[in-house]
């Protein structure tokens, strides 16, 4: 096939995601919103120069970069782009979707005089440096391969309108759930069991494992260690994770404990699993229906999906640098991380969503190089051969959304 083949074919798609994704715009904000994630893609990257660039106009590059500067201060951008990823991504959730919700950050060690920059925590390096906290969603099955990112918003503490990290995690919670209608299961690392989150979802209604330290916050203290005495682990279980291109294999013993919050009359259910290392690991579910072999094993399964999650994190932040974002103002790097995020889900979700893509997909992987030792996440060729075929060509302009009458009535396949 073609080059130029390819490239029609991924730009049609692209076009259409462009129309499908900022419902509601107004036109000049529609086309700038098909600008930049043609532009993001083309330049496998968030620096508006690079972007402006891939465009191609027939003005001068910093006329080109100022209209998009200028544009993308636009506050209504946020909103639309971020309803539009949850609409398009809430028909990739099901019953028993994972959900991991994550907190992350963007490491600006240079930056100065970026607006509301301010101190964050690498747990990678282990160290604090300035930066801004990421707020990301993305769903996956338990049994599948295919991640969606859903939901990702960065935020500062010393911003105007923050109130607090779990106000920032519960209107994450709530934008989704107002979407899935309650589909989907949460999965959340250490912290996530804090009683100002756990309580606010067992109110919801909301399923979720969350990873427990261990320590209840209200006083009532137990250990790791006792809590792992006192489990019974009367099941076993042999898992195998590719680590540095090589295979380990992990022998693990799993029981679980019924277990209730001081003040709350719900029923949880802890699942110990030993065998990952020195201390077990504790995991807080109320997914209490069956406690048989396969029920808690499922349990499990659910948390360690999360492996699979946090490996479309580092692809989102290594195929589209993120941390080598250079806008100014709050508002503009807000919307620059919904932009990115859209793009992200392009290449993961959208593209691969239609049986003749698929082709198209193959010939992606072809094109990028990636002849010997393509790795296991196949959305890193993807990310590299998107750019080689659209660095060719310039953004084709998003259609007017079709006019549907009001009394039409129309259901999602």
């Amino acid at each position: 096939m073609q080059h130029s083949k390819i490239r029609s074919r991924l730009k049609a798609p692209l076009t259409r995601f462009t129309c499908e994704l900022p419902a509601g715009l107004s036109k000049p904000l529609r086309n700038f919103v098909g600008e930049m994630l043609f532009g993001i893609q083309a330049s496998q990257g968030v620096k508006l120069s690079n972007i402006a660039r891939s465009l191609q106009e027939e003005i001068p590059l910093l006329k080109t970069e100022d209209r998009l500067s200028r544009n993308l201060q636009a506050e209504e951008l946020e909103t639309h782009l971020r309803q539009g990823l949850l609409r398009l991504g809430r028909r990739r959730v099901d019953t028993n979707t994972v959900l991991c919700l994550d907190l992350s950050d963007v490491r600006k060690e240079y930056a100065r005089k970026m607006e509301f920059l301010d101190q964050v925590w690498d747990g990678s390096a282990g160290e604090v440096h300035p930066g801004y906290w990421l707020c990301s969603v993305l769903g996956a099955e338990v049994h599948g391969s295919e991640l969606t990112p859903l939901y990702q918003q960065l935020f500062s503490v010393r911003a105007q309108d923050f109130v607090s990290e779990n106000d920032e995690l519960l209107s994450a919670i709530d934008q989704l759930r107002a979407q899935t209608r309650g589909r989907g299961i949460w999965a959340m690392d250490r912290g996530g069991d804090r009683r100002k989150l756990l309580e606010p979802l067992l109110e919801r209604r909301e399923r979720f494992v969350m990873r427990s330290t261990g320590l209840d916050r209200q006083r009532h203290r137990v250990t790791r260690h006792h809590l792992g005495a006192c489990c019974r682990l009367r099941y076993q279980a042999k898992i195998i994770k590719i680590e540095n291109r090589q295979e380990k294999v992990y022998s693990l013993r799993y029981g679980a404990e019924p277990f209730r919050l001081p003040g709350r009359e719900e029923q949880l259910l802890l699942v110990v699993v030993a065998g990952f290392g020195q201390e077990p690991l504790l995991l807080l579910t109320n997914l209490c229906g069956v406690r048989d072999s396969q029920s808690l094993w499922w349990i499990a399964q659910i948390y360690l999906t999360r492996w699979k999650i946090e490996e479309t994190f580092r692809f989102v932040k290594q195929s589209y640098p993120l941390e080598d974002i250079r806008v100014m103002r709050y508002q503009r790097l807000k919307n620059l991380v919904l932009l990115m995020t859209a793009a992200a889900y392009f290449a993961t979700a959208f593209l691969g969503q239609k049986l003749k893509l698929k082709i198209l997909c193959e010939k992606l992987l072809i094109i990028s190089q990636r002849f010997f030792g393509i790795p296991p996440f196949r959305f890193y060729a993807l990310a590299d051969g998107i750019p080689n075929i659209l660095s060719r060509s310039s953004p084709s302009p998003p259609a007017d959304p079709p006019q549907t009458p009001q009394l039409l009535l129309g259901w999602e396949t």
